[in-house]
């Protein structure tokens, strides 16, 4: 058993590593083609590029790592079997379990692993990735150049422009209200091209096929009878002063976290806080409701036709009238008015503790949430190999098309129950708990019944439909 042991253990972390290589590589690629068009000709300094990536990578980590052990998994006990060595394993009297335990004693490591990993390395991660993709957008103005819509946010200018090629820096259709030096103009362009000065904090702005709309300084466009200049040009290049939008690194103790972005210790702690104000605002609501509190001085009972005392609860400057000055006593219609007053009064405060207490009970869900799928994707690591290992030994076969089609579509079917759940949870259809761990239920239970079909050897039982009809057979005859 030690060299069985031995030759698993050898050929699973090689499988493993090619795998996840392989799917950070793609996952890389498609960060990159997703986003790169926005990063390059900006004048990021390549440093800067290379941290976002890097930042990036921790929730790649999370995607690659379960989906690598169920494929490396797969394709390991596949060989085994592909090899006829499961054969003389199982005329040796070996039972699946004892071969496959040490695999699972990794799943357990991998797991302890990717649960730090999920609960101190990731919410760091996307807390920096978050702030740098907000510092970067913050350097760059065509950033917040949208089609159709002003942007003023470069001093005495007020840009329109009807479209933005992404990546190129190339604009069209552009309408510029130049107000530098107290003059007043007016630019059209068909076509330009937004680009940084380098090594200065300014932007250069070439401008094709337009002209240009102005009036002497203290001229006003409105004045009709007072003449203008117009200027067509073929090519015109503006400076616009940039040193607003030079790229800065923000403080990140400035910056809230959100549930994506807050350790596991710190989002229990929110919720515990949330929990107590939604304890607070219920007693306050039952204190309001208390005899002597607003609303409720009337007493349960009283003779009909009496109305001394509900006029003793009301307050004299609201009914403005004194029993002991011998006033007349009011009219059923300021009662009535007065109760009703009294009414909309409690059902403002009834709806408003309600608003209340559902929004803090949605964000504590959405907290809880964020809490059991960290542990829930990395307990996740163990039940793939669960799933993987008796999965190899019973479709004997170690190809990439043999294991990584099947994995794909568990990998699938697992994610998008994580994510429908995920959803479900947030608004309130779910206990966090069971929307995040669903996903994991039906996999161990899934990779428990393969463990009985390998074991059981049930592949080379027939079918239950075949050998119900031979018992029916046997009946007749």
């Amino acid at each position: 058993m030690k060299r069985l042991h031995g030759l698993i253990l050898r050929m699973l972390p090689g499988r493993v590593l090619g795998w996840l290589g392989t799917l950070m590589f793609l996952l890389v690629m498609q960060f990159l083609i997703k986003y790169l068009p926005d990063l390059a000709g900006k004048g990021l300094p390549l440093g800067v590029l290379l941290e976002l990536i890097a930042y990036n990578l921790a929730y790649m980590v999370v995607l690659a790592v379960p989906m690598s052990l169920l494929i490396g998994t797969m394709m390991t006990f596949g060989r085994i079997a592909e090899s006829r060595a499961w054969v003389v394993i199982k005329a040796s009297g070996v039972s699946p379990v004892r071969l496959i335990w040490p695999t699972l004693l990794i799943g357990v490591f991998v797991a302890t692993g990717m649960t730090y990993f999920n609960n101190r390395v990731l919410p760091e991660a996307n807390f920096r990735a978050r702030n740098l993709w907000y510092d970067i957008r913050k350097k760059r103005p065509d950033f917040e150049l949208r089609p159709g819509m002003f942007y003023e946010g470069v001093r005495d200018y007020s840009i329109l422009v009807q479209h933005v090629a992404a990546g190129s820096g190339t604009l069209e259709d552009i309408l510029i209200y130049d107000y530098t030096d107290n003059a007043q103009a007016v630019i059209k362009a068909r076509e330009g091209r937004l680009l940084p000065l380098p090594d200065r904090p300014e932007l250069a702005l070439t401008l094709f096929d337009g002209e240009i709309h102005r009036m002497p300084e203290g001229q006003q466009f409105y004045r009709s009878e007072e003449r203008y200049e117009r200027l067509t040009f073929d090519r015109y290049r503006m400076t616009l002063d940039a040193s607003e939008f030079a790229f800065e690194r923000s403080e990140e103790s400035r910056t809230n976290r959100s549930d994506r972005t807050m350790p596991t210790r710190d989002m229990i702690g929110f919720v515990d806080s949330l929990q107590q104000s939604v304890d607070s605002s219920l007693v306050r609501l039952a204190a309001y409701f208390k005899p002597g509190s607003f609303g409720s001085n009337a007493p349960e009972t009283r003779m009909p036709g009496t109305r001394e005392p509900f006029l003793a609860a009301l307050p004299t400057e609201e009914t403005g009238i004194a029993a002991s000055a011998g006033r007349a006593p009011p009219s059923d219609e300021q009662i009535l008015t007065r109760a009703i007053e009294d009414a909309r009064n409690i059902r403002m405060v009834m709806d408003d503790t309600q608003r209340g207490i559902a929004w803090e009970l949605q964000r504590a869900d959405r907290f809880l949430v964020e809490i059991h799928k960290k542990y829930s994707i990395a307990i996740a690591c163990l039940i793939f190999m669960l799933i993987g290992a008796p999965l190899g030994l019973s479709t004997r076969r170690s190809g990439l098309s043999s294991a990584g089609i099947p994995a794909a579509g568990i990998f699938l079917f697992y994610w998008v129950t994580l994510v429908q759940g995920e959803k479900l949870a947030d608004r309130g259809f779910l206990e966090p708990w069971i929307g995040m761990w669903i996903a994991n239920l039906v996999m161990i239970a899934a990779g428990l019944w393969l463990m009985v079909y390998v074991t059981l050897d049930l592949r080379a039982t027939p079918p239950l439909r075949t050998r119900l009809l031979r018992l029916l057979q046997r009946h007749k005859s």
